[in-house]
């Protein structure tokens, strides 16, 4: 599955354009929103090959690297287009090229750790039309994770509570596993009779979706990546989720607005071509969001085709430490006050002199 640097070229659009297996039609019950790795085309003849008990075969390490250059929530020029016009995807294609070859001359370990391919999609978000998350409930303004808190931000930190679960190294949630980042996109699937196993590189989280037909587990017992079970239509997988917590968030990294225990995610997963995976998700939570949403975006073989290990852990060093040097933080101030200095709290994050600021990772 190692492939070379390709453009958009490689899923040539003259030939989807005459094909004939649609995909988007598999089940009139649950389409497809948008195959955008189609491109604009509506079909194409791929067939997946099928596994020794005949289910399609979606298994490889499948990354998100392609689509760090596209938004997930729209900007307004496009309006409600999903693609780039032509002109639009040459600027984009070149702007591409200059950040692989900046990448083949970098030193250390993110080298090359870019995507490969340029596609077309405006934002990952593909419904509703405009490319933007729905309106927020008032209950859902109150619950925003604590973003200006840990690695994302100055604190104060006096619990473990005031960390995102990724702080904590414990998870990024469904969705934000799969959202593209900096580093750490590969998603690994590994099929067997009856069910599909997900690892995502990072945070280590592995999901088992069942696709035996059993059913959802009782509604007392909630977890992080919920409870997930899967079916078949046509050449698509359906995993519907449910059984969540309200402790993670769709947001790159577990970022941003909370969800609450009530939010379903129904995902979809489609082999369109030997060596791309169309990856969808549909949000329902009217707890937090006036409408469900629809994420959407082609997945394509991680260079290297392993997960690298992702050395970090619930127990480590990051948490007491930052804890720790809060309480001195909170004596020094006290010391100061009773000398006469009234003075703000020390900042946690330490700009680096002479590096531009990163931009801020987009979340919801």
């Amino acid at each position: 599955m190692t492939r070379q640097p390709l453009a958009l070229a490689t899923v040539s659009t003259a030939v989807l354009a005459a094909l004939t297996f649609f995909p988007g039609q598999a089940s009139a019950q649950s389409p497809h929103v948008a195959l955008t790795a189609l491109n604009g085309e509506t079909s194409t003849t791929y067939v997946a090959p099928k596994t020794p008990w005949g289910d399609p075969d979606l298994q490889g390490v499948w990354s998100s690297d392609d689509m760090r250059g596209v938004a997930t929530v729209r900007q307004p020029q496009f309006g409600n287009r999903l693609f780039l016009t032509d002109a639009e995807y040459a600027e984009r294609l070149s702007r591409d090229e200059t950040t692989r070859r900046r990448a083949d001359n970098d030193i250390g370990s993110f080298r090359n750790d870019v995507g490969f391919r340029t596609w077309r999609q405006t934002s990952l978000i593909v419904d509703p039309q405009d490319g933007r998350y729905p309106a927020y409930t008032p209950h859902a303004e109150t619950r925003r994770a604590p973003r200006d808190r840990g690695t994302f931000g100055d604190g104060p930190f006096d619990t473990v509570e005031d960390f995102t679960l990724y702080d904590r190294c414990i998870t990024r949630g469904i969705v934000g596993s799969v959202l593209p980042v900096p580093y750490g996109n590969g998603n690994r699937i590994v099929q067997a009779p009856g069910m599909v196993i997900i690892s995502y590189e990072m945070v280590h989280d592995t999901r088992v979706v069942y696709t035996d037909g059993r059913p959802h587990v009782g509604k007392g017992l909630r977890q992080y990546l919920g409870d997930s079970r899967g079916r078949w239509e046509g050449h698509t997988l359906v995993i519907e989720t449910t059984n969540l917590t309200d402790k993670t968030s769709i947001g790159p990294n577990g970022n941003g607005l909370r969800h609450s225990a009530d939010m379903k995610l129904t995902e979809r997963i489609t082999r369109v071509a030997e060596d791309v995976v169309q990856y969808e998700v549909t949000v329902e939570d009217p707890v937090t969001y006036a409408k469900p949403f629809t994420i959407s975006m082609p997945l394509t073989p991680l260079r290297g085709e392993l997960l690298l290990p992702y050395e970090c852990h619930e127990g480590n060093y990051g948490l007491p430490n930052a804890l720790s040097a809060e309480r001195a933080e909170d004596k020094a101030i006290e010391e100061d006050r009773r000398n006469g200095l009234v003075r703000a709290r020390r900042a946690i994050q330490v700009p680096v002199p002479n590096r531009p600021e990163a931009p801020p990772v987009e979340g919801n």
